[in-house]
């Protein structure tokens, strides 16, 4: 591995390039919810993936897509799976897992 001045690992995930979201993941991959982005004020639909369980520090991983790249993606947050489609999983923004 290669090392910094302070001792610290700089590890190369290809697997995840900075910065993805949830629709981007490649599946069977894991990473933690950073943040549910609001296109507006209000935003129902981002209100309601943070109450789904779509918050930071959540573990997610895509484990099953619809043929052709369609929708539905089949999203596990946490101990909890959902059908989500793609447009909504844009909005869930992840970040490395520690340790991955």
């Amino acid at each position: 591995m290669p090392q910094c001045d302070g001792g610290a690992r700089i590890e190369n995930h290809s697997d995840l390039a900075d910065p993805v979201n949830l629709s981007q993941l490649p599946r069977r991959t894991s990473a933690e919810v950073e943040a549910v982005e609001d296109l507006r004020a209000h935003d129902p639909i981002a209100r309601r993936l943070r109450e789904l369980g779509f918050v930071p520090g959540e573990p997610v991983e895509i484990v099953a897509a619809a043929p052709f790249g369609g929708d539905p993606l089949l999203v596990q947050v946490g101990f909890t799976r959902f059908a989500l489609r793609r447009s909504e999983a844009a909005r869930v923004r992840l970040r490395e897992v520690a340790g991955a």
